[in-house]
């Protein structure tokens, strides 16, 4: 089969497109037909050299969607059952999604119903489910402000998709680095755009009911400033490429009354992930990506996606 296989860390030249060794089906595994899968930000993280513990040489991933070609549950994956996988050490421990073939363990393979496109439903997976779940951790009421730090983002995009479906009068301000992009931040949803620059946002000292922080440890104990009693701030993504707080202090960082909860999508379950595709289809949620590429060019697609043009969700296709 072919596939892109990352042997040695650097830019998205290193990622490689290769005749391999189709996997061999074995107990408790699946091999899947992948039809398309989303890329990620931790992927570039990984193709950087920033994952010490994914062993190289790898074939990266770590979602796709498809068909089950070969089966080892054939009552709940039987051949040609349509199925999504996420996490679970896909495209990490072992070889993920960036191939024609993905052999997947059972329990992290999501057998669904859709009538999406596989285009479509390619753009779901990681960036859909881990808005779903963070929106579903920041627990939205009637008429609260929800703040998106990191609004461009694939996740970003799919946060203010999704929350505007699940909750109306929600008004949602998404943060950005360039302001350039503001009008497109207000084409998929958002009320109103703030900039972020050097990590500090521009706000004349407003204060959020909910806040989706999506840049990480670079920039969270600024968010969480701006707070409001009773409200919350869920830690999701990573963009600022920082992993840990340094020197963080609860009682200082914290606002009284204020709570900080995170999300992983780790967490998800077939039920879930089947009630996010309904919440899509049911509400008829453009989830359509904004670039596609197909395999060979997939270094070409992660490029794109670190570049300051990228924007929303972008999915390669075989």
């Amino acid at each position: 089969m072919k596939a892109i296989v990352l042997s040695t860390p650097g830019d998205a030249s290193v990622l490689k497109y290769q005749e391999v060794d189709t996997p061999e089906v074995k107990p408790g595994w699946s091999l899947v037909k992948i039809k398309g899968f989303g890329l990620n930000r931790s992927e570039i993280f990984t193709r950087n050299g920033w994952s010490p513990s994914v062993k190289l040489p790898r074939i990266l991933g770590i979602e796709g969607v498809g068909e089950i070609a070969e089966t080892t549950d054939p009552d709940r994956l039987p051949k040609g059952q349509k199925v999504a996988s996420i996490m679970g050490g896909m495209g990490r421990a072992f070889d993920g999604s960036y191939a024609e073939y993905a052999l997947l363990p059972n329990d992290h393979i999501y057998p669904v119903t859709t009538n999406l496109s596989w285009t479509d439903f390619a753009a779901v997976p990681e960036t859909y489910f881990t808005a779903y779940g963070s929106l579903l951790n920041l627990k939205l009421q009637k008429n609260e402000t929800l703040l998106v730090r990191g609004a461009t983002s694939g996740v970003g995009v799919a946060a203010v998709k999704l929350a505007k479906a699940m909750e109306p009068t929600l008004k949602i301000i998404g943060t950005t680095r360039n302001l350039s992009k503001t009008d497109k931040l207000k084409s998929v949803g958002f009320d109103d755009v703030i900039e972020d620059r050097d990590n500090e946002l521009r706000t004349d000292n407003k204060h959020f009911d909910k806040i989706l922080e999506l840049v990480g440890a670079l920039t969270i104990v600024n968010s969480m400033r701006m707070v409001n009693e009773d409200g919350i701030l869920c830690s999701t993504g990573q963009l600022g490429g920082q992993w840990d707080v340094k020197d963080f202090s609860p009682i200082g960082s914290i606002p009284s009354g204020a709570y900080m909860t995170a999300f992983s999508s780790d967490s998800i379950t077939e039920t879930k992930f089947n009630d996010l595709l309904a919440l899509i289809e049911n509400n008829h949620i453009d989830v359509t990506p904004t670039k596609t590429f197909n395999l060979e060019h997939t270094g070409d697609a992660q490029a794109f996606m670190d570049s300051h043009d990228s924007f929303g969700k972008v999915v390669v296709l075989l």
